[in-house]
């Protein structure tokens, strides 16, 4: 059997994606926040015909009016749509589906998804006469639409959950061309591999297991009787400059940035810190609960109970001193106005 280190992921370029697939078709884009503005701009300029679906009186509506586009319920935008992008936050997607979507899918439309947690879990099952497909750039929308108006693109993922027409394949390329994804690359996936994979980086690196690390070394630090400020320095802001490297080139390109005493360290101290073995085993736990649905049940129940567990730690995360701590030394630093455009944008649209 070969090992998955052996396995080679199918990629596509923008020689493998024709315009033509979405030549005559209307799409709706569902949801105007962060990823929702970078698809419906780019599709735009990339000359497709585009309208936005929205909740009457959200504060995406104007935004989306001032940009140009013709703006609907999304009942109205699907029952106009022959491609329905939805573009919501998981735990409202399923909803908006039963609600205004599903009632106004014709034969021969498509619905995509730029993550398949709602597929995966079967909170939203399509009838069998349309096409399911997923197209998700690997970056946030700001980036999305940045990066397209420079002439790049952000690499995409591509899943075909379910091809009714014979085509679902080719439309989910050229979509996911025309948002400017086949510039960088487009690497072919499934659904479920996709929330799975997805689920398990958030939860155990990116952001769960870099938060809790950064707490940790922070409050070790300032424990130990040094200035927060240092320590925040150490251990939060810093975590920028390291990741831009990797990258970039990988974790060679850093350890050929950094010094040769920090490379050594990270040899002897990382694995002291890092137990590979527990950390493995407690990482496959995680992966477990995602893959026999424990998280999303609890994800699914956290959002219809109120958020209570998810509102208190949000509450105490806020009060953390590496949060106040940062916050006030980004506010007296030159940096400051240069990256608050980046940072902004992405929270505005949550």
């Amino acid at each position: 059997m070969a090992s998955c280190y052996d396995m080679k992921a199918k990629m596509y370029y923008e020689k493998d994606c024709d315009l033509k697939y979405l030549k005559g078709k209307k799409i709706a884009v569902i949801g105007y926040g962060s990823q929702g503005h970078a698809h419906a701009l780019n599709l735009r300029d990339s000359g497709c015909d585009v309208i936005v679906g929205l909740h009457v009186g959200g504060k995406s509506w104007p935004k989306a009016v001032a940009d140009g586009f013709e703006v609907y319920t999304a009942a109205e935008a699907a029952a106009k749509a022959d491609i329905i992008m939805m573009l919501v936050n998981d735990e409202r997607a399923a909803d908006i589906y039963k609600e205004s979507i599903a009632p106004n899918l014709q034969p021969g439309n498509a619905i995509a998804f730029a993550h398949g947690f709602n597929i995966r879990y079967k909170q939203i099952v399509p009838p069998a006469d349309v096409d399911v497909f997923m197209a998700a750039p690997k970056g946030p929308g700001h980036t999305v639409r940045g990066q397209y108006v420079e002439g790049k693109g952000v690499p995409c993922l591509i899943a075909v959950e379910q091809d009714a027409t014979g085509d679902c394949k080719n439309i989910a390329l050229a979509y996911i061309a025309a948002i400017g994804g086949a510039r960088a690359g487009i690497m072919e996936t499934t659904m479920d591999i996709e929330t799975e994979t997805d689920l398990f980086g958030e939860q155990t690196v990116l952001c769960g297991g870099l938060v809790d690390l950064m707490q940790c070394g922070f409050e070790v630090l300032c424990e130990a009787g040094y200035a927060p400020e240092n320590a925040y320095f150490e251990v939060c802001h810093e975590v920028k400059l390291i990741v831009d490297l990797i990258n970039k080139g990988g974790i060679a390109a850093m350890n050929y940035s950094i010094s040769d005493t920090a490379e050594y360290g990270e040899y002897v101290s990382g694995p002291r810190v890092i137990d590979h073995e527990q950390v493995k085993a407690n990482m496959r736990a995680v992966l477990s609960d995602i893959q026999d649905g424990t998280f999303a049940g609890k994800w699914i129940a956290e959002n219809k109970n109120g958020r209570t567990f998810f509102n208190s730690k949000r509450a105490m995360l806020a009060k953390h001193p590496l949060e106040t701590v940062g916050e006030k030394l980004r506010n007296e630093m030159l940096w400051k106005d240069a990256e608050a455009g980046d940072a902004g944008l992405d929270a505005a649209s949550k």
